[in-house]
């Protein structure tokens, strides 16, 4: 084993919100066991890397990260180099205003590369080349072909060389190869293709070949392809140093040899990390390299960006572009959101799509859990915190659907218990409730009128004569997660409306009585299963 070394932690200020056991737990300090003594070099290569994944759009998170950025920035780390570095969806939604603040989010927070993620591609190709032009850093896929007519051509790079102190680090983007069936039908997803994930081996090993050629031996690659993938790419590779990981949402937390401390193909170290989801945490990686390359220490701090303040400035610096946002309601009182979103009835994902029901006076509406990113606590609710709670500014749409087109899509939805992350999610209903196991087995369904009556449907044999009016989006309308059939043009789309469902939110929110109490009503009930 290498000798210890004395730990490099970074001082990470307290915030009086979280005592300081919360706000930073001291990981236990990894030393690795270098494949051959040649490994061993008496002047190490210290790096600090503060890492991001999975911010969705959430504004508010942003902000904090801007703070955590800053204090990196400002920490004393002598002989250190710093890396900041994110590894996709921190876009969400296609609203540009709110694509905009994303962007400049990296800007402001000194990101040197991003890896494209399947919501970067929620914004259609003409206005991500606005975004990228403007961006002060790289978006990186190596596995990703953009056709030469797409104002994305030319955008997206596979890989950055990043020096510092005369250091060199080359970093390689992966996207994530189950792109089409994570983005909804747009001009994206026709003008970027992904390479399935065997191919993306390949690409990223060509890749960091193509970069050792140059003398560069720190790999740090940017995963959007979850972490048994990553996993997969880390042991079926040589070369790659360090893979910051994304898209399933995992909070790694410390290091652990045989779980995100895995070996390579020609046995040198590999470090995987995650920071979780919606910009919660992120996470500081120091490491220490040998003369040669290979990681001989390594330390990983996962941090709570709520221990950190979201600044005046930066508050301005948003609503400079979002302008300022308006009150519409304030809550008395509230439930915990669940703690799986995807697989739990959610009070706040109710209100959205009571909304979507009532404003549209349709016989029901649906919306699939992993539309909620966030929760109405205590106190007023402003425009801006319905936009973090729904960020996807889909449009909204009225439909006709059969009992067995919605049996079928709430069947989709309780695939969702038995794969790994949850997803897609169930569906959340308006004017209709159900029970289902946890296995994800349909128990029962029931209609309910706009008198309140209820009529209960036949799960195991539903009905195709009658027709209810759905309101939903258009990425659930067109196929988006499988939940009904790809189409891009569905013929049971009876109106379009130009607008999302936080508009439908923010009016309905007004009418109800305030202060609002906020409750688990259970219409969607879930039961062990036998």
């Amino acid at each position: 084993m290498i000798n210890s070394t004395t730990s490099y932690n970074i001082n990470i200020p307290r915030n009086n919100i979280k005592p300081k056991s919360e706000v930073l737990k001291k990981p236990v300090e990894t030393n690795i066991e270098p494949p051959s003594k040649n490994n061993l070099n008496l002047q190490p290569v210290k790096t600090s890397i503060l890492y991001m994944n999975d911010i969705h759009g959430k504004m508010t998170n942003m902000e904090r990260i801007c703070s955590v950025a800053k204090t990196f920035d400002s920490t004393p780390m002598p002989g250190t180099d710093k890396l900041k570095l994110a590894s996709g969806d921190v876009i969400l939604g296609a609203n540009f205003i709110s694509n905009q603040v994303a962007n400049n989010f990296l800007n402001w927070a000194g990101v040197s590369a991003n890896a494209l993620g399947n919501h970067e591609l929620d914004v259609v190709p003409k206005n991500l080349a606005v975004l990228m032009d403007k961006a002060n850093y790289k978006l990186l896929a190596v596995n990703a072909t953009v056709d030469p007519s797409s104002p994305m051509y030319g955008k997206i790079g596979k890989s950055l060389v990043k020096e510092i102190d005369g250091h060199k680090y080359g970093i390689i983007g992966v996207a994530p190869s189950d792109m089409a069936e994570r983005v909804k039908l747009n001009d994206s997803v026709k003008d970027i293709k992904i390479d399935d994930f065997n191919t993306t081996i390949k690409k990223v090993q060509e890749e960091v070949n193509n970069l050792k050629s140059q003398g560069i031996n720190k790999i740090i690659v940017l995963s959007h392809s979850g972490l048994k993938h990553d996993k997969r790419l880390a042991a079926e590779t040589e070369g790659i140093d360090v893979i910051l990981g994304a898209h399933t949402h995992d909070l790694v937390q410390n290091i652990t040899h045989g779980e995100n401390l895995v070996y390579s193909k020609s046995g040198e170290p590999v470090i995987i990390t995650q920071a979780g989801k919606d910009g919660e945490h992120v996470g500081i990686l120091n490491l220490e390299f040998s003369n040669d390359g290979v990681i001989t220490k390594a330390q990983n701090n996962v941090i709570k960006t709520r221990a950190f303040n979201r600044t005046l400035s930066s508050r301005a610096a948003v609503e400079s572009i979002i302008g300022k946002p308006e009150i519409v309601g304030t809550v008395a009182s509230t439930v915990e959101p669940p703690k799986e979103r995807l697989i739990e009835n959610n009070p706040d994902a109710d209100i959205v799509v009571d909304a979507m029901r009532n404003e549209l006076g349709t016989d029901i509406a649906v919306l699939n859990a992993g539309n909620i990113r966030g929760h109405f606590g205590v106190g007023n609710i402003d425009s801006r915190l319905v936009n973090d709670v729904t960020p996807f500014e889909d449009k909204i749409l009225i439909g006709k659907l059969s009992e067995k087109d919605l049996v079928d899509a709430i069947k989709v939805g309780g695939k969702s218990f038995t794969r790994t992350g949850h997803k897609p999610g169930i569906i959340i209903p308006s004017g209709f409730k159900y029970t289902m196991t946890d296995k994800g087995e349909l128990v029962s369904m029931t209609f309910i009128d706009k008198s309140g009556a209820e009529h209960p449907i036949d799960v195991n044999n539903p009905g195709t004569e009658r027709k209810y009016t759905v309101a939903m989006d258009d990425f659930f309308a067109t196929g988006g997660d499988n939940y009904l059939p790809t189409n891009d043009n569905p013929d049971f789309v009876i109106k379009k409306f130009d607008f999302d469902k936080n508009k439908l939110t923010c009016s309905y929110i007004k009418k109800l009585p305030q202060p609002m109490n906020i409750i688990n009503d259970e219409r969607v009930k879930i039961i062990p299963s036998n």
